[in-house]
């Protein structure tokens, strides 16, 4: 999937009205201070990207190598950097230093979030995976949130890779696809978002057009 995106800020939850006067539940996404700080080129680096960069960073916290590429760049150190795939027309249309407009989205659109889930610990199989769990009675003791038999008798005789069983739940990488922008707010620097933003408040996230987007039919 090629196509520019934004890095955000997931703010938290706030709700607001439609024309009609229903209540529209909206995670807010800060993407302000997203500029363009590097374009890969196909006779140079062999593919064709815009890096681009959010949420500025100390320059005595900052390594050489990054630091001399901000300066290169003209713009002030960034902590978040993501590198997006584009094609060549696209890539012209960009330049290094220059902001990356809000106008990319518009409400109305769908678009894919990318973010880190929260950590939930050490998680049972009833938790982490919806088992059901044994029945409450006819004797059964002390096994009512157990995952059951994990064995495979003699043959194999052995538990095969990726068997559903306890183990750290969450803290994650996942992609929420076809989410609805219900706002662009360019004076606040914000996107409101219907559906579910992976991450908790103020992680991270990479805000992309949709590839699953059902397309509206023509007339």
């Amino acid at each position: 999937m090629k196509g520019i995106g934004l890095i955000g800020r997931k703010v938290g939850m706030t709700r607001i009205f439609d024309k009609d006067g229903l209540v529209i539940p909206v995670t807010v996404i800060d993407v302000s201070g997203n500029v363009v700080v590097q374009k890969k080129t196909e006779e140079k680096d062999k593919y064709t990207a815009l890096q681009v960069g959010f949420g500025d960073r100390l320059e005595r916290l900052t390594n050489r190598p990054t630091m001399g590429r901000m300066k290169k760049a003209g713009v002030h150190p960034k902590r978040h950097l993501k590198e997006f795939r584009v094609s060549m027309e696209e890539a012209e249309q960009y330049e290094v230093g220059k902001p990356v407009p809000l106008t990319l989205f518009k409400s109305g659109d769908m678009i894919d979030v990318t973010g880190q889930t929260k950590g939930r610990g050490f998680a049972g199989v009833m938790k982490r995976y919806n088992f059901h769990g044994a029945d409450g009675g006819h004797g059964v003791h002390e096994y009512f949130r157990h995952g059951g038999s994990i064995g495979t008798n003699m043959t194999p005789g052995r538990t095969f890779k990726g068997k559903k069983m306890p183990g750290h739940y969450g803290d994650e990488r996942v992609t929420i696809q076809s989410l609805k922008v219900i706002d662009v707010r360019e004076e606040e620097q914000s996107i409101l978002v219907y559906g579910a933003v992976p991450g908790h408040v103020n992680s991270i996230v990479f805000i992309r057009k949709a590839i699953k987007a059902k397309k509206t039919p023509s007339n």
